[in-house]
Parts: structure tokens; sequence; C-alpha cells
């Protein structure tokens, strides 16, 4: 019989904090054979990232880790040192972190990037190493691959970094793909064409460890699931009796959390809080926003959806003032809010809040949870009630962004923007980074404060199934404009525009056998 790649026997991974020690991994035991896909789910914090990043000797700093068996390609790594684990890395293994801004080298060009693991892995030559990373950006449906290779990651949209992140992992060719949350930032076109990707790797006997929150995408993949929750392992099995008949309660609860619902109103429109006339912007010879108009109206739930690149961040920046319109105009609460000087946006800023796609590059790395939330509260009011109504304890306030989760730092990112009680908040894919049932939480809290507070919110995602069931009314982006926008139960049940419709066909859906 053919040995596992990986086997792991009584895992146990341990934090020494300053203040505390944190066994964020306990007792956890399971096998990856050749060929197959395992799934680990559960909420953020569960331990399923630092048990997979154990497997490639990246648990993280001051990390213990312990184990009865830890074997990886059939060697004993518990006894390994550093260079053991450089060597493995890329070669036997290759990791796709959730976070792609911050996994690739800022001031190198994503060809480079590639490039450097076909110079550690292989023996190719400078320009053969030049063919081959244009050939695995071109293998993950990255457009005009000549032209993105020369880009730097910030000159990419979050799909690209993504995409360009997993041709990274795939080019030294290795046994096992590590994917933590793979299609995170996706669209779900691009979605779909890397699930596509992922299951081509597999029938070449690829062999996939992923890591998600989206059950839908590990129905797709995963032949078999394991569940965490607060450290351990509780129900393993095949995916398809997993999905149609858990034991245990808590993955029950991901599996009604992952079938959703529509989050019916009883809020009227009231007021115009902000509003978007004509807006256009350009980038050198290149409009990247074409001629949009948004009307947003307090107590109102407005979706934005498109493809990464179809310019729904930049309207979002646009309204925020973050950046100058080429023409058009932005107001709110009835004032000009573009083309007017920074000084008199100020007294408007905290009524208008933004909760961006990306937390840890919004956070200052060198603040506590407690200061980045406290700055946006009036002196002299507690954080902790407002870490509370986003899901968070006590125990995060003097964590910095690093030490969280990527679903814990979403949240402080919310309770951050929540804090000043604003009339409008752009929300930026602010439940990408969570899991399902966490996702629940936090839509359940974003459709509350519409309805306790009358805070209207402008909702971007990729999601559309979250789009869906949040959302009062929908505009669909392709390149640059608005091609279809109605209410949410109209877009979705009777789409006009022939890329609306492509779109909702590429969206997964969880699939459960009976």
């Amino acid at each position: 019989m053919t040995p596992p790649l990986v086997r792991v026997e009584d895992l146990t991974i341990t934090f020494h904090l300053p203040r505390r020690t944190v066994e964020a991994v306990r007792g956890v035991s399971f096998t990856i054979e050749p060929g197959e896909c395992v799934a680990i789910v559960g909420e953020s914090g569960s331990g399923k990232s630092v048990t997979a990043r154990s497997l490639v000797g990246l648990a993280g700093p001051g990390a213990r880790v312990d184990a009865a068996t830890l074997e990886v390609d059939g060697q004993d790594a518990r006894r390994f040192a550093p260079r053991d684990w450089r060597r493995l890395r890329g070669g036997f293994a290759g990791l796709v972190l959730q976070d792609a801004l911050v996994s690739l080298d800022p001031l190198r060009t994503v060809g480079a990037e590639i490039a450097e693991v076909l110079r550690v892995h292989s023996s190719r030559s400078r320009s053969e190493r030049t063919r081959e990373a244009l050939r695995l950006l071109d293998e993950v449906h990255v457009p005009e691959p000549e032209r993105r290779a020369g880009q730097y990651p910030h000159q990419l949209s979050g799909g690209l970094r993504q995409r360009a992140l997993i041709a990274s992992a795939l080019a030294g060719g290795p046994k096992l793909l590590i994917a933590d949350e793979p299609t995170t930032a996706l669209d779900a076109t691009v979605q779909a064409q890397i699930l596509k990707l992922l299951a081509e790797r597999r029938s070449l006997g690829d062999t996939l460890l992923l890591i998600s929150h989206d059950l839908a995408v590990v129905s797709r993949l995963a032949d078999r699931v394991l569940v965490m929750k607060d450290g351990r392992l509780v129900e393993s099995g095949t995916t398809k009796r997993l999905l149609s008949g858990a034991d245990h309660p808590y993955t029950r609860k991901l599996i009604a959390a992952a079938s959703g619902r529509r989050r019916e109103s009883t809020a009227e429109p009231g007021p115009v809080v902000a509003e978007a006339t004509a807006l256009r912007k350009v980038y050198g010879d290149r409009a990247v926003v074409r001629d949009v108009g948004v009307t947003i109206r307090r107590g109102e739930i407005v979706g934005l959806v498109g493809e990464s690149g179809s310019g729904k961040t930049t309207v979002a920046q646009l309204l925020f003032g973050l950046v100058e319109p080429t023409s058009g105009q932005v107001r709110f609460e009835g004032q000009r809010f573009s083309g007017v000087p920074e000084r008199a946006r100020r007294p408007l800023r905290r009524r208008l809040q933004f909760i961006a796609q990306d937390p840890l590059s919004a956070f200052d790395p060198r603040w506590t949870v407690r200061r980045i939330v406290a700055e946006a509260l009036p002196r002299g009011e507690s954080v902790t009630p407002v870490l509370e109504r986003v899901g968070l304890g006590g125990d995060v306030l003097d964590r910095y962004p690093r030490q969280l989760s990527g679903g814990q730092r979403q949240r402080v990112a919310i309770a951050r923007a929540i804090a000043p009680r604003p009339s409008l908040i752009i929300c930026d894919e602010p439940v990408s980074a969570l899991d399902v049932s966490v996702q629940e939480q936090v839509l359940d809290l974003l459709a509350g404060i519409r309805e306790r507070d009358g805070t209207a919110l402008l909702f971007i995602s990729h999601d559309l199934g979250v789009v869906r069931d949040l959302a009062d009314r929908v505009l669909v982006m392709q390149d640059g404009q608005v091609v279809e926008q109605g209410t949410s139960q109209a877009v979705f049940e009777q789409p006009q525009h022939e890329y609306t419709r492509r779109l909702l066909a590429a969206v997964p859906t969880l699939e459960v056998s009976a």
C-alpha cells in the first residue's frame, strides 16, 4: 500500500505569550493520502490554519509543536531543523495563504516571485523560468500574463493577487498543495475557474489540503472533511456523510449557516444619504469607472457586485473621498463631498465609515485592538461592548493585528466602523475572511444596525449569495460600468443582462447528497 503523504497523531500546538499560554491545537490526528483532497473547516480561531501550517514548519513565532507522530512525505518532521523545512517548502508542499497582499513580496514583480520558486526548485535557465512563470499565470487564468508578470502586488486587484499567489505555489510542482482560503478574494466566475483548476490538479495526481469557511467550495472538492472547534477535532468523515448526516451539533450548525437565508427588513428607506452622479475615473489612458450613478437612502442596503477589476472598489473609494473623480460628483448628507478640500469633508467623516477588504493593511500594526477601536469612540466610552457586538471577547483587547486570525481581524474592522454610529458604512468584502457561522452572525449584526439605527450600507462583495440574502437593491458592474440594477429579487430571479446571468451561473452551491 502507498503510505500517506502526511500522518499526524496527537498534535498539540502551544503559544507562549507574554502574559499567558494558549493551547491553539489539542490532540488532533489525521492522515492525507496521495491524490485526495482533505478539507479542514471550522470557525475563526478554531486552529485549522495553524494545524495546516505546522505541516510546513510555519506554525508561528513562539509556537511549540508536539506530536506522537508527525510524518511528512515519509520523514519524521519532529526532528527537522530549519534547513529541512526550507527544503520541504515549495518542492514537496506549496502554500497558498489567505492574505495574498501580505504573502507576496511588495518589492518584487509577480513574475519575479514565481521565477524565484523555479530558481530554487528547478535547474531551468533564466529564460526558461520566465516562460514558465508566464505559463503558470495563464494556467490560473490571469489575463494578459506578460503585462501582469511585470507588475507589483499593489498594482493588482485582490483576485489577481490571489491567482498570482496560487501560481507561485504551483511553481515548484509540489506533491501537496496547502490552500488556506484559496478563493476568498475571488468573484464567482474566477472562483469557478480556480475550483476547476484545483480539480484539474487533483486529476493529475496532486494532493490537496483545503482550509475553507465556504462549505459550498468544500462540497465540490473534498473527499474528506475534518471539523475543528476550539483547537480540537470534533468530527471527521467523508464529505458526503458529513454534509448529509452530520453527528456533531457544531457541524450541523455550520451546514445550516451555509444554506443562507433572506434577511427581510421592516425599515423604510428614508432621505438620500449619499448620491453619486456620472462618476468617471481615469488612470492614464484607461477609464476604470465610467458614468456610474449611485443613490443610497437611509436604512437601505445596496449591493454592488461584479468581477475583480470591474471597478467596484474604485467606486467605493470615490464615494469615501479617498480618490477624486475625473468627472462627476459625490454628495453626502446633502453636502458636496467630492472636489472640495479635505477640511470641508472632515466634519462629515465620522458619519461615513469604511470597512476595507484587507483589515491587516488597514490597521496600524503597532496598535492593539483596544487602541484601534477606541480611536473611533467618543472619549471615555468602553471598547468592550463594541467588541461584544461583533462576537469578540475582552481577551483580544491587548493583542496586535498579526496575533489575530483573519476572521478576528475582520470583526475588529467592523467594530471600529460601527463605533461612531455612522449614517453610512461602505463595506468592501466585509465577510470575505469569515467562516460561515461567524459570517451569519456578522450579517445579522449589519442587518440589525440598519434596523435599529437606520444606518445605510453599500455592500460590495463577490459573494452573490451573501448579497442576495442581505441587499434591498443590487447594482452589477462590468468593465467600469453598471450593466444592470434593480431590486435584489428582480436581479437574482430574473436577470436581464447576459453578464449577470453568467455571474449567477458560476456561484457554487452546497452539494448535499441524501
